[in-house]
């Protein structure tokens, strides 16, 4: 057991963030100095940092990465770095100093991530650099949340329900009148839509009706006139239909997303999934028979009782399932999943097995002609590594990359949803948040028309 105090500080959120990926929670104790009773007597080891009252938290974090290196033998390949969007640091410091080799070098000397990884972030950064530039002036992203899926998955901590027709008929009508509103103040303001996404839960729980007469408010309600990307999550193979996909099809959307998650039978029946890989497979055909969809795959690393082995061999089936972009993700165990519950300590168990998950998935993927176009992380991930898009034949997602780099303006509407309001002159945001929960959502709605007209679309 190790007592931890760290002096100079208040806050001990982010320090805590990096210190649980060297230990477990339950092998350590973190103080304050203030919070420290030296007349106590304290089991275990007692470790103190910044003894020299470093004012910058980055300097701390170096003191207590380079300690826990010693004590643990770790030497966590994202250094010092705990946050969702290393690629925009990547951009800010590259910006700034105005150098490639300078980024990479601060990031491996002074964050001290690896060497792959700060040439993974500089790759990701100067593609993206080339095939996504700066939004124009007066444009946003539209995100719109279905939070409904066929069930919920074992690792799941998104806003998704299990609700029959007339509960998401109630939900669709309440969507359907903050879109309204959302689109009259958006043409008030002279503002433009980049790129749609439609996410979840599964988007696709929609019948084709109910699809019709969400696509039908959008086209109606904002100015698409400068639109590059609409995109709707069709993620559970069980929800695809010809039917469905005709409609999205007509409305001129051509990116869908079919998740598979792993191409094993057994996992997909362990972690709730409500299909088969021949479900998958049949998804792909329906969608490659109604249009030439740009079809994004999300896999993920890490899931229970599977292998290396099996990984590889869901990547190939994946890869020969043809879809021009793959999300890799390493498992997250969220507080408010079920395997949280049933193993807290999951995403320790995993590490080494996932690095040799995503060192196969680079390679093949690499192989097969597709590069990183996009990256973040979560907290909890199995080994404390990332989730990275892949595409190829240059068809990134322009939505994916725009929501990660934070230099525009999103409009989340439903409930779960999280508009972020850019300010460029301050490189400042400010969030918009909806209720999560779709009953509360659809009795408070006019309280969130209400939040988005203070502080979204009134100056802030």
């Amino acid at each position: 057991m190790y007592n931890i105090i760290i002096d100079g500080i208040t806050d001990k959120y982010e320090y805590n963030e990096l210190i649980k990926i060297f230990l477990k929670p339950e092998e350590y104790t973190l103080f304050t100095e203030t919070e420290y009773d030296v007349s106590l007597e304290h089991e275990g080891v007692t470790i103190e940092f910044n003894g020299e009252r470093f004012a910058h938290k980055d300097h701390i974090k170096r003191e207590i990465y380079k300690g826990l290196s010693l004590i643990t033998g770790k030497t966590p390949p994202w250094g010092i770095l705990t946050g969702v969007r290393p690629v925009k640091l990547a951009r800010e410091i590259c910006e700034k100093n105005g150098s490639i080799e300078q980024t990479k070098k601060k990031l491996v000397d002074f964050y001290l991530l690896s060497e792959e990884k700060a040439r993974l972030l500089i790759d990701i950064y100067r593609y993206q650099s080339q095939f996504a530039l700066k939004p124009e002036d007066k444009t946003a992203g539209l995100y719109i949340g279905i939070p409904f899926c066929p069930t919920r998955c074992l690792y799941c901590s998104f806003t998704s329900n299990q609700q029959g027709e007339e509960e998401i008929e109630r939900y669709l009508d309440a969507l359907l009148d903050e879109i309204g509103y959302a689109g009259r103040k958006m043409k008030e303001s002279g503002e433009k839509v980049e790129t749609v996404y439609i996410g979840g839960g599964t988007p696709t729980t929609l019948s084709a009706y109910q699809i019709d007469r969400l696509l039908s408010r959008i086209e109606t309600s904002f100015d698409l006139s400068c639109l590059k990307e609409f995109t709707v999550e069709a993620g559970r193979p069980d929800t695809v239909t010809e039917e469905k996909l005709k409609v999205i099809s007509d409305y001129g959307i051509k990116r869908i997303s079919i998740n598979p998650q792993t191409m094993k039978d057994h996992t997909l029946k362990l972690i709730g999934r409500s299909h088969t890989c021949d479900d998958i497979i049949k998804a792909f055909d329906i969608a490659n028979k109604t249009d030439k969809f740009i079809i994004n795959a999300d896999i993920i690393a890490g899931l229970p009782e599977e292998t290396p082995e099996d990984f590889e061999n869901t990547v190939r089936k994946v890869i020969d399932l043809g879809p021009e972009n793959i999300t890799v993700h390493t498992l997250a165990v969220k507080r408010a999943s079920r395997l949280m519950d049933s193993d807290a300590a999951y995403h320790y168990k995993q590490s080494q097995t996932v690095e040799k998950m995503l060192e196969i998935s680079r390679t093949l993927l690499s192989e097969a002609g597709y590069r990183p176009y996009y990256l973040y992380r979560q907290k909890h991930m199995a080994g404390a590594m990332e989730n990275v898009g892949y595409c190829r034949n240059d068809k990134p997602c322009i939505y994916n990359i725009r929501i990660m780099d934070e230099n525009q303006s999103i409009l989340a509407l439903g409930a779960g949803a999280i508009s972020k309001r850019f300010y460029a002159d301050e490189n400042r945001l400010e969030r918009v948040p909806n209720v999560s929960n779709y009953s509360i959502y659809i009795e408070r709605l006019e309280e969130m028309k209400d939040r988005k007209e203070k502080k979204f679309f009134e100056e802030v």
